[in-house]
Parts: C-alpha cells; sequence; structure tokens
C-alpha cells in the first residue's frame, strides 16, 4: 500500500510533465487532390522528372458570365431558371432592324476584372463579328472582341499545396494573354424520346468575359487552382458570381504533352468543364491518354473532347484539323469602346457619368484574395496553409473573423476549431458556411467557457457536437443540463486517482522503475473516470494532499 501511495504521489506531481508531453493539434487543410506524377515532378521538393519524359501542357480558356442585371447589347434581364424563352428581348432574338445597345455595367466589370488581374487596359478597344452557324445563335454571329480586346497581358498568381506532407503554400504565375467582352449564346435541349431539339434563348446575349491563358501550367491540380483563385478573384469583386453549376464560370482546357526543350506536342481541346474536381481529372485523364497513345507508337489528334464524369475519361467529340473559317469582320453597328484614365482627361461636355473612367474603377478595387491571406498571417499570426484554408472557403473568412471578436482565445487555437471542428462537420454533410447550425457567437462561447477553465478541451469537443445535433442549446446549456463542468471537489479527485494508482500496480512499478511515459496512460484512466472532467491543476493539489496523508 506504501508502494502504491508514493506511486501516486509521483504520478500525479507529474501532471505537469505530462501535459508538455502531449501532443500539439494537427491542422486539415483542403486541397484538390490529383494523381497526376507529371504534376508532382514540377514541384521542388520532389525530385525532377527526367529530360526525356513526356510533360504535361495546359492552357485554358475560360467563360466567365458577367454579374449584370441585363445582357450585354439589349435590356433584357438576366436570371437562371427562368422559364424558357421568357427572357429575349428583340435583339436577343435578331429581329431585323434591331440594333445594339452596350452596357456600362459589363463594361465596368471587364475593365475591374482587368485591373484585379494586372492587365494593361486598352483605351481603346474594338468589336468584332465572328461568324458561325449554329441553332441557338438566332444571328448567325456572335459579337466578340478579336483585334483589339478590352484587357491584355495579365498575370494571375496562384497558390496551392506542395511538399513532402502537403503542406506548404506554393505560388505559382500564369499569363493572362487577354481579356474580351462577348455575347453568350442560347441553349439547345435535345429531346432524345421524340427525336427533337428545343431552343431557349434566355441565355442569349449574356455578357461574357473570355480570359485566355497562356499554357504555363503542367497538370490538373495547377489548372484547378488557377481557376479557384480566378473564382475567388471574379467573387471579390463582385464582376462574376462564379456558379460553375450554373454555367457561371466554364472552362475549356487545351492539353498536350512534349518532353522538355522540344516544341509543344498537338492539342487537344477538353469543352465546357463545369466543376473544378472534374477540370483536374479531365486534364490529368488527357495527359496520361496522350503519354499512351505516343508511347504506342500513335499520333495524337488535333479534336475537341468532352469529359465524362461518371467513366472519368474524355470522349472525342469533333476534329479540328481543317481549319474552321469564322469570318471575322468589325462589328458595322458599334463604335469603338473608349476608355478614360481619369476625369481631367474626359473631353469638354462629356458627363463623366456616362462614360468608363479606369481611376474610378482602381481606387474601389476590394481586398484581393492573395491581399487578403498576407493580412490574416501577419494580423493573426496563423500559419499561410490556414489562411489558404480561411480565404479557400467562401465565407469562412468572416465567420473566423465573428469568432475571434467575441472571444479572447488566442486566434491559433481559434483556427483550429474552424479549420478542424467546423469544416469537418460541413464537408462530411456537404454544407457551406452560411447553413452552418452553430454561429460565430455560439462557437465563441463555447471557447470561452474552455478559456475560462469551466470545461476541459476533451469536454469542449462533446459539446461542440451536441450543439451541432442541437442548434437551439448554446454551450453553457448543453454544460449544465449534462454536468459537464470540471470536477472542483479536491478530495473527490484525490480518491479517483488513489483508485487508478492501486488497480494498477504494473505501471507503478514500471514509473518506479523510471518509465514516466506510463504516466500518459494512467493520466488517461483518471480522465476517463471523471469522463474528461478531470482538472489537472486539482489533480495536481489533490496529489500533494494525499502524500501528506500518507
Amino acid at each position: 500500500m506504501a508502494a502504491s501511495c508514493v506511486a501516486a504521489s509521483e504520478l500525479l506531481n507529474n501532471i505537469k510533465q505530462i501535459s508538455a508531453l502531449r501532443p500539439k493539434a494537427s491542422y486539415a487543410v483542403r486541397a484538390v487532390s490529383t494523381t497526376s506524377p507529371q504534376c508532382h515532378a514540377q514541384l521542388p521538393q520532389r525530385a525532377r522528372s527526367a529530360p526525356q519524359q513526356l510533360v504535361g501542357v495546359v492552357g485554358l480558356e475560360i467563360h466567365a458570365q458577367i454579374n449584370s442585371s441585363t445582357k450585354l447589347f439589349s435590356g433584357a434581364p438576366v436570371r437562371f431558371s427562368a422559364p424558357p424563352n421568357s427572357l429575349v428581348s428583340f435583339f436577343d432574338a435578331s429581329l431585323p432592324g434591331t440594333l445594339p445597345v452596350l452596357n456600362k455595367r459589363c463594361v465596368e466589370a471587364a475593365v475591374m476584372t482587368g485591373l484585379a488581374l494586372n492587365c494593361a487596359v486598352n483605351r481603346k478597344s474594338l468589336f468584332d463579328r465572328k461568324h458561325y452557324f449554329y441553332a441557338d445563335l438566332p444571328a448567325g454571329y456572335q459579337i466578340t472582341q478579336q483585334r483589339l480586346p478590352i484587357a491584355v497581358d495579365g498575370v494571375l498568381t496562384y497558390s496551392l499545396l506542395g511538399g513532402k506532407k502537403r503542406n506548404q503554400v506554393m505560388r505559382k504565375n500564369v499569363t493572362i494573354k487577354q481579356i474580351q467582352l462577348e455575347q453568350d449564346s442560347g441553349k439547345s435541349l435535345h429531346d432524345d424520346v421524340r427525336s427533337q431539339t428545343l431552343i431557349d434563348l434566355n441565355r442569349a446575349g449574356v455578357g461574357l468575359m473570355e480570359l485566355v491563358m497562356e499554357p504555363d501550367m503542367s497538370c490538373g491540380e495547377e489548372a484547378a487552382a488557377a481557376v479557384r483563385e480566378l473564382q475567388l478573384i471574379l467573387q471579390a469583386l463582385g464582376t462574376c458570381q462564379g456558379n460553375m453549376s450554373e454555367g457561371q464560370l466554364r472552362v475549356d482546357a487545351n492539353v498536350s504533352v512534349h518532353r522538355p526543350g522540344e516544341p509543344l506536342g498537338v492539342r487537344t481541346e477538353v469543352k465546357n468543364i463545369n466543376s473544378i474536381r472534374y477540370l483536374a481529372r479531365a486534364i490529368d485523364y488527357e495527359i496520361q491518354r496522350q503519354i499512351d497513345v505516343l508511347q504506342r507508337g500513335g499520333t495524337v489528334q488535333n479534336e475537341t473532347r468532352a469529359y465524362d464524369s461518371k467513366s472519368g475519361e474524355t470522349l472525342p467529340m469533333r476534329d479540328k484539323e481543317g481549319l474552321q473559317d469564322y469570318r471575322f469582320m468589325p462589328e458595322p453597328n458599334l463604335p469603338p469602346l473608349i476608355l478614360y484614365e481619369d476625369n481631367a482627361s474626359l473631353p469638354t461636355g462629356i458627363d463623366a457619368c456616362q462614360v468608363v473612367v479606369v481611376q474610378k474603377i482602381k481606387e474601389g478595387l476590394p481586398e484581393l484574395p492573395s491581399v487578403k491571406r498576407d493580412r490574416l498571417v501577419q494580423t493573426y499570426g496563423i500559419l499561410p496553409e490556414h489562411s489558404f484554408t480561411l480565404v479557400n472557403e467562401d465565407g469562412l473568412v468572416d465567420y473566423f473573423e465573428a469568432v475571434l471578436k467575441a472571444t479572447k482565445k488566442e486566434p491559433r487555437k481559434v483556427i483550429g476549431w474552424v479549420t478542424n471542428e467546423l469544416l469537418g462537420h460541413l464537408k462530411q454533410q456537404d454544407m457551406s458556411v452560411w447553413q452552418s447550425p452553430i454561429s460565430p457567437s455560439a462557437l465563441a462561447e463555447l471557447l470561452e467557457l474552455q478559456e475560462t477553465g469551466h470545461i476541459s478541451s476533451s469536454v469542449a469537443k462533446q459539446v461542440f457536437q451536441e450543439m451541432w445535433r442541437s442548434p437551439g442549446k448554446t454551450a453553457l446549456q448543453i454544460t449544465q443540463e449534462q454536468d459537464l463542468g470540471l470536477v472542483s471537489d479536491t478530495a473527490q479527485l484525490h480518491i479517483i486517482c488513489q483508485k487508478v494508482v492501486d488497480s494498477h500496480p504494473d505501471e507503478v512499478h514500471a514509473i518506479r522503475s523510471g518509465n514516466k511515459k506510463v504516466l500518459n496512460k494512467l493520466m488517461g484512466l483518471v480522465q476517463k473516470e471523471t469522463k474528461g472532467r478531470a482538472d489537472p491543476v486539482l489533480i495536481w493539489k489533490g496529489a500533494e494532499a494525499t502524500s501528506v496523508e500518507i
């Protein structure tokens, strides 16, 4: 019995050492996953591919639907899921005698996007007609900007995770060749049962920004990260809502393979990818497909392909061997688009409200995602990978900062709750941040209970689970109803500790022999007896009292 009491004293007097030995919380960072060996070969932390190995080359063409209440050249409203052909003006239907009237909001959106992407904004740009004949293109041509687009020569800086543990934020650049304004086509609805095609012109004439990215990427992961960064920028600017499921952001990927140092190979175009995840998979599949074709001695065909999300394969649609003649010509019904640098450059008699002033748009640029990530790291002292997660999840930065305003807990401790507990639950149930049943103020109340010593960290997680299941209950209510507060009765803790020591003589012997690691097990048993409610500080005090009695 005396030996057991001495062991108990040793156990309880080393509680502080046990706390120091406990592992720190780990943080999960969400990233687009890919299995592409070509992409991983580009990361500096990994061995580079041999010179003779074929590698992927990826360029993108992205159509972003401009966030405007009306269409690009008509006053018809823009609305998703409206009844077919209910949002069509005479111009959209290409009735004779109708003329285009340029939407100022669309021009301002293109200029703002160009500035955010470090483009040179042309003070003069031109509109052209691109002729092709589709049933959902009533005029037989599309108004676009082929010769002189509104913005050129930009750079998009995007981030992705690299390193052995995939927790290092790496920054890469992709060149933006140009941004051009153009009108969208209608939509063809194919009825296989009746063998007919129906036309919906609601989308015809909706304003688009086409962003052309140079082939500076090497795999699906890089392309997906670049598109996600662009999506965040457009949403921050308010120039495009970026909802890919509604067709507001559509991606065409130009994919080829070659050996480094040699000319680029024959490219294929994978059309109309409407998901960032599918974009990564489609590109990686297409790169591997082309490598397999060449290694078998075959030839890659210049063709358009579609991605089948069910099979995970790209399928041929049509070949592109013959150069299509779009018969570009200047748009005769639209004069050159003139932009002005500032109010001082406006001609006499021109109302500033009737023209687009670049300086005014530049002054109104919001905080961009890259700047926001740097601010979060500098302001709150969190790790770069944590800022990456916060910014990449829509609404998570606002949630995180709202929690910080309502609690005294350190940002480095709050970030774990937001990126692990909250985001983990949201992902499991496929919910957005805005749908979270736990509000920022509710989470802050829970963290305050833990910070002030009313509940332990393990109990805090139990309470979080209950708050998730019962959104109407507060952390304090759950703690009181289930009696989850820390045990503050020193005598009770003394009895529990003595019981644990008496029932584990082998562990006591190991501790007396110098094996301090066994303390972790006994410490866990004490917590188990109290259902995680034992306060380590009070246990230590109880240990001192036990030693005096013995």
